[in-house]
């Protein structure tokens, strides 16, 4: 039943929009023989001729009518030379063909390629055969169908889709499908409806739909053309008065007088020299020496004697020129003829910019704090061994490398993505915990309260760690592909947008800080680093062995570098230098929240984060000079607060 009132439906809009077209195949006829009557209309269509064919086909009712129009579309239809039959084909390139029926579907015999004519039709003989087929495909039984053809109606919307989707919403079962179509159906309203109540109140539907689609829809609605006049026009959707100098450039507005044969045009200085130039007769122009003309004003003399003998057409002065402005009226008419339309089309337009100015703030407010998750995993180590032991450890971003390549070195032998991560993340702390322990071992013990040693010898380790990396996998960047379920983003509308990757890394971030904090506040490792950070010699005094503390915090903050290198190697590129492009970042966001203190590591990342991609936002074109501020933000800072925004006692605070 639903199919039949499709068809004829779709029939009775094809009459309206064509005119009434002779159905003279008979009852019962088959499709074969519908396609007999006109066949070469068929094997020759055009986009003029194709209706006709159309026509007869819908209206016949056949149920092989939409597989037909379907296969024609997509140049999978043949017709056998010796008779004229259409067929399809089992494999266009078997040799020889078999030939199939577009009926029955049963092998009807073979033939060579010079035995068969493909049909193929052009691109607009498509499309009027796409258009045919939304009736049939919005009367499927199948609800993927309909989607599929409310996304064509969606793509080309054309006014007869209209009524095919009023139809539609009044039998629709679906509740996604008939979703679909309501969000769909202002669309067609406003474009094609003859109503204007019908189309303001489909545009009022849209207040607070921050889509494209909704935005695309109502756009089109605003738009105007320009005009100039010695009066507003009468009988338009007038938009607004144009007054030259103001809201239009005056050299943009007299040359719409010139175009519109209201003004003379204007003559350039170098059109005046190419036209003296040529009138040039026995060292003369106009009665004056040639060389004489080096000046504007002689010049001027001689264009003004070329125009009084009718060689050169009259320059306009600039007071003809502002008369003329003056003397004319320009305006901007909407396309739109109906003024109620375009009323409620602005006013829609505006609240919909509200709200999307709103969800952008909160889209950027979410992207600094992205952005500040990063930040806080790369420096929350950092914070660690700088706030307990005063090191300032410049490999620390290579510790963020080894990280990283630590979990490409884990996909490699492991191939589930989900499951090499979990074992990766683990790992890199082990690996990069043991690095930290090594290199406190080594070399940062014998360089306490030596701060210029330190500084020079751990940036020493963090070259020689990059050669060594460079040496084993290449410079080239590694891939560190993150599962499935990270890969794609999460969407609240058009506007705001997240990608899965960066909510992990935010997740992430937050495990860490609360792991951190249980650990400095509930653990005895914890009282002991807190002791450590504020007295060593009383520590000491206590039964706490510093040097160990030491040891374990250094290997602790390598440790948690590591993983962020994991987690920063899912959306960055796994190079040797990985880590150099974080260490200023962790540095700047350590020392702005407060050394040694996770809160204010947290906070800095915070402020850090959303700053940067508050300055990326007001010059995205340039993201080195973002940086460029963040460097000069945290020299101000620091000058007013030169502890960070959570002081801690201790030796990095300069007890």
């Amino acid at each position: 039943m639903i199919r039949r009132f499709f068809a004829v439906l779709a029939v009775a809009l094809l009459a309206l929009g064509h005119g009434p077209r002779a159905m003279a195949q008979e009852a019962g006829a088959g499709l074969q023989a519908l396609l007999q009557v006109e066949a070469d209309l068929v094997a020759n269509a055009s986009r003029q001729t194709v209706q006709q064919v159309l026509d007869r086909l819908i209206a016949s009712e056949l149920p092989e009518v939409p597989g037909f129009l379907t296969r024609w579309a997509a140049r999978e239809v043949y017709q056998r030379q010796s008779d004229g039959l259409f067929v399809y084909v089992a494999d266009p390139d078997g040799d020889p063909l078999v030939l199939v029926d577009i009926v029955t579907g049963a092998e009807i015999g073979t033939a060579t390629s010079r035995e068969v004519a493909q049909l193929r039709p052009n691109r607009g003989v498509q499309t009027v055969i796409d258009s045919a087929l939304v009736a049939f495909q919005l009367a499927s039984d199948d609800p993927a169908e309909r989607l599929a053809a409310l996304a064509a109606i969606d793509d080309a919307p054309e006014e007869g889709h209209l009524a095919l989707l009023r139809a539609l919403l009044e039998v629709e079962s679906d509740p996604e499908v008939a979703q679909v179509a309501e969000v769909l159906l202002p669309k067609l309203v406003i474009a094609f409806d003859d109503d204007d109540a019908d189309r303001v109140a489909a545009i009022e539907s849209l207040a607070g739909n921050v889509s494209l689609a909704a935005r695309a829809t109502l756009n089109p609605l605003l738009a105007v053309t320009s005009g100039v006049g010695v009066a507003l026009p009468e009988g338009v959707n007038l938009a607004r008065v144009l007054e030259p100098g103001r809201d239009i450039e005056a050299a943009a507005a007299y040359a719409m007088l010139v175009a519109d044969g209201l003004a003379p045009p204007l003559v350039s200085r170098a059109e005046e020299r190419d036209i003296l130039a040529a009138q040039v007769v026995e060292g003369r122009v106009g009665g004056v020496p040639v060389a004489q003309l080096d000046t504007e004003e002689a010049r001027d003399r001689a264009y003004a004697a070329l125009v009084a003998q009718g060689l050169a057409q009259p320059a306009p002065t600039e007071a003809e020129v502002a008369a003329a402005l003056a003397a004319h009226v320009f305006y901007e008419v909407y396309r739109e003829p109906s003024v109620a339309v375009t009323d409620a089309a602005r006013a829609t337009l505006e609240g919909i910019e509200m709200r999307v100015g709103a969800y952008r703030a909160l889209d950027l407010s979410l992207d600094g704090l992205s952005l500040a998750s990063i930040y806080f995993l790369a420096a929350i180590g950092l914070a660690i061994t700088f706030g307990v032991m005063g090191v300032i450890n410049m490999a620390h971003g290579e510790f963020i490398m080894i990280g990283a390549y630590t979990g490409y070195v884990v996909q490699t032998i492991v191939p589930d993505y989900t499951l090499s991560i979990a074992i990766a993340i683990p790992l890199a702390f082990a690996v990069t915990f043991a690095g930290g322990v090594a290199m406190e071992r080594l070399v940062i013990r014998w360089l306490y309260h030596r701060p210029l040693e330190t500084l020079l010898a751990t940036f020493g380790i963090s070259i020689a760690l990059q050669q060594i990396v460079r040496q084993i996998f290449g410079t080239q960047a590694r891939p560190l592909t993150p599962p499935d379920w990270l890969a794609g983003s999460v969407a609240i509308n058009d506007v705001v947008s997240i990608s899965s990757i960066r909510i992990a890394i935010f997740l992430l971030g937050v495990v860490f800080f609360v792991l951190l904090w249980l650990v400095l506040n509930r653990t005895r490792l914890g009282l002991e680093v807190r002791a450590v950070t504020q007295n060593p010699a009383m520590a000491a005094s206590m039964g706490i062995n510093p040097d160990r503390i030491n040891m374990l915090t250094f290997g602790l903050g390598s440790g948690i570098a590591g993983i962020a290198g994991v987690a920063i190697g899912l959306f960055a590129q796994v190079v040797p230098d990985l880590g150099s492009n974080y260490i200023v970042q962790s540095f700047m966001t350590v020392v702005v929240g407060g050394v040694g203190n996770i809160f204010g590591t947290l906070i800095g990342a915070g402020m850090i984060g959303g700053l940067q991609k508050f300055i990326e936002w007001l010059n995205p074109t340039n993201t080195l000079a973002a940086q460029t501020y963040m460097i000069l933000f945290v020299i101000l800072f620091i000058q007013f607060r030169p502890r960070g925004i959570i002081a801690l006692r201790g030796r990095a605070a300069g007890d």
